[in-house]
C-alpha cells in the first residue's frame, strides 16, 4: 500500500470535506499537489484518531479494578 493510499484512508465524512476545501489553496502555496495535501491532511486526522483510541485504552486500563 502506498503512503499516500494510507493517507487519503483518513478522510471520511467530515474529514474529507476539510481536506478537500484546504488542498487548492495549501497546494497553490506549497510545491505539493492537491493530491498529496489531502494525504497528509488524511494522514494526520488518522493519527489523532489512534492517539485517542490508545488513550482512551490507557485509561481503561489504569482504571481497571
Amino acid at each position: 500500500m502506498e503512503t499516500k493510499q494510507v493517507g487519503l484512508a483518513g478522510l471520511r465524512g467530515w474529514r474529507g470535506s476539510v481536506a478537500n476545501a484546504v488542498a487548492s489553496p495549501v497546494a497553490k502555496r506549497s510545491s505539493l499537489g492537491e493530491d498529496q495535501v489531502r494525504a497528509v491532511v488524511g494522514a494526520l486526522f488518522l493519527l489523532l484518531s489512534v492517539m485517542y483510541v490508545v488513550g482512551a485504552l490507557k485509561d481503561v486500563v489504569t482504571r481497571g479494578d
